[in-house]
């Protein structure tokens, strides 16, 4: 936690410590050095009719298209696998049995089925390609998608512009970064991490300060800090730099003691029954409290379904120990996800926030087209469905169409990069905008000639 009252005294420009300075720091956009710091500038113009939140759902371990949202049900024993489809609220779109909420609902949201990527069928190649739009080579990392609206729009007022929850992304075989970090932006530009289980029965925010840890000596210690922030700031005057450092640092006290910020993290201020349509599961109240998050002015939330796939009940239907059958789409995974995404998006659709508010769900890679020996389906990057849902986003329409198998898109073949694009021009951030790496070079937003799929648009 941080301790921004600790009694320990702070130097500054003679002899900076970013431990006497932050005292254990333990909000991840704060683990910074000076050089940090001083790096949050104002970016480039962002499209000031599109101030659009996102709600990332990362469904880890890759869901299988042909148990989901783009059935085969007329295609052999081995193709189609166990479930039958069933008809949504929208003519002619069909998901799978284990989804009735999200059949109630598909007039919100809509199906791309053919996302698709050429690289190694691994978990973290993945988890890489879609959340940053680009696959990590040279040892560039690149930023997170809500790391990068970040960097170009940064926080609304006393709560952190980009949280992720419950976890980070751990193990799932790879050794490589996942990339749900701000990558060459640098680590001011990180999430925050939740790093609890909202479902928990005694939840609490790890790096929020409960209303009784500052006492009333808070305003006097509070009056001496800002005193002495203020006179090594006169060392540099007039330095812009020097009053960004002294503006970040103030952010920083004004999170933890905010009575909105704790609010917005506080679950026990929703009724019980919300909390139970939403799922008391790890993945149901993360949901809930992403949209917490948005109403308190949180400009993006990721939220990961689950932090590994080894030995815990997954979307990894390999059909095998330490991976998980087929059966959990229908007992446990699949009740999980409907409940909460469909409970999401009616919260927000309820609440006026839908229209400027973009949901996307989304996993790394698809499944086989056919079932193993195991009774399971492995790894297959070539095609597979994701989801898309408000900040612009017309529902009730399916973009691209897969082959007779779900191996293979038939029309409107979409990369990684292209949806990332999509996040960023429903976020209203132009994609010709330009980064700097690690060397000082600029790299672009996306490559050129990528662009958002805009079928979804119109």
């Amino acid at each position: 936690m941080i301790r921004l009252d600790a009694e320990r005294p702070v130097h500054f420009c003679d002899g900076l410590s970013r431990r006497d300075f932050l005292h254990a720091g333990a909000l991840a956009y704060l683990g910074l050095g000076l050089t940090d710091l001083i790096g949050l500038k104002a970016r480039g113009a962002v499209n000031p009719g599109k101030d659009v939140n996102c709600i990332m759902l990362f469904l880890v371990g890759g869901p299988s298209q042909l148990d989901t949202w783009d059935m085969k049900p007329n295609a052999p024993a081995e193709i189609r696998g166990p479930y039958k489809p069933i008809s949504t609220k929208v003519p002619g779109i069909q998901v799978c049995e284990v989804f009735p909420r999200m059949a109630r609902n598909a007039d919100k949201f809509a199906l791309v089925r053919t996302v698709y990527h050429t690289a190694a069928a691994v978990h973290d190649t993945g988890h890489q390609m879609m959340q940053t739009g680009r696959l990590f080579q040279g040892g560039i990392e690149y930023p997170h998608a809500g790391c990068v609206d970040s960097w170009m729009k940064g926080p609304r007022g006393d709560v952190p512009p980009h949280v992720l929850m419950p976890r980070p992304i751990g193990n799932t075989g790879g050794n490589m970064p996942h990339g749900q970090n701000a990558g060459f932006l640098g680590k001011i530009y990180d999430p925050f991490v939740l790093n609890a289980d909202p479902s928990e029965p005694n939840f609490q925010v790890p790096d929020m300060l409960p209303p009784d840890y500052m006492p009333a000596i808070r305003v006097d210690r509070r009056k001496n800090w800002r005193e002495m922030i203020d006179r090594s700031v006169k060392q540099f005057e007039g330095n812009a730099d020097a009053k960004l450092l002294d503006s970040t640092f103030n952010q920083a006290y004004t999170l933890m003691s905010s009575e909105k910020a704790r609010a917005a993290f506080d679950l026990n201020r929703e009724a019980e029954e919300v909390r139970s349509r939403y799922g008391k599961n790890r993945f149901g109240q993360s949901c809930l409290l992403a949209r917490r998050l948005i109403e308190a002015g949180v400009r993006f939330v990721t939220v990961n379904m689950f932090e590994t796939v080894f030995d815990e009940i997954t979307w990894d239907i390999h059909g095998s120990s330490p991976f998980s059958p087929i059966s959990c789409y229908r007992d446990l995974v699949g009740p999980m996800f409907d409940n909460a995404f469909s409970s999401l998006l009616e919260d927000l659709h309820q609440r006026s926030l839908l229209d400027n508010t973009l949901v996307v769900a989304m996993g790394e890679f698809g499944r086989t087209p056919k079932v193993n020996p195991a009774g399971g389906r492995d790894h297959w990057p070539a095609c597979w469905t994701i989801m898309f849902a408000g900040g612009g986003v017309k529902g009730g329409q399916v973009v691209g169409e897969s082959d007779e198998i779900g191996g293979a898109p038939k029309t409107r073949p979409v990369t990684p990069a292209e949806v990332a694009a999509t996040i960023y021009h429903a976020l209203g951030i132009p994609l010709d905008t330009e980064m700097r790496g690690a060397q000082g070079r600029p790299i672009r937003l996306v490559d050129q000639g990528v662009e958002a799929i805009h079928e979804l648009f119109t």
